[in-house]
């Protein structure tokens, strides 16, 4: 399943101008002129999760976590800085992903990268 999970991410996030994926320890980020708009995370420190971390709008990482705490969660280090996770070891809104991830680069990549797409 968590192979499945990183493909289906992967053309997600390489479909985006100047996306590059790049290792990072165990663990899998997507980035945008170096910048980091997705992380796939398979167990992190133990966590029993395989995950998405992206950045979120403003309030959003709150509104999500709070109507659904099962499938969203505050992930450590980047959290207080408004990225969401989310669960990809359980049903997966894969539209939902999609908007999601394509939020976090809007949120991070330059503008007229933002803008192209």
């Amino acid at each position: 399943m968590a192979d499945t999970a990183l493909t289906r991410l992967r053309k997600i996030c390489l479909a985006f101008p100047e996306a590059r994926e790049k290792p990072f320890g165990e663990h899998v980020t997507f980035r945008v002129r170096d910048k980091n708009f997705a992380m796939y995370m398979d167990n992190h420190h133990g966590d029993g999760r395989v995950a998405l971390w992206c950045k979120a709008p403003h309030g959003a990482q709150e509104v999500l976590v709070s109507a659904d705490s099962e499938q969203f969660f505050v992930p450590p280090y980047v959290g207080p800085k408004g990225w969401v996770g989310v669960r990809l070891d359980r049903r997966i809104d894969w539209k939902g992903v999609t908007q999601l991830v394509t939020d976090s680069y809007r949120l991070i990549a330059p503008k007229r990268l933002a803008n192209s797409i």
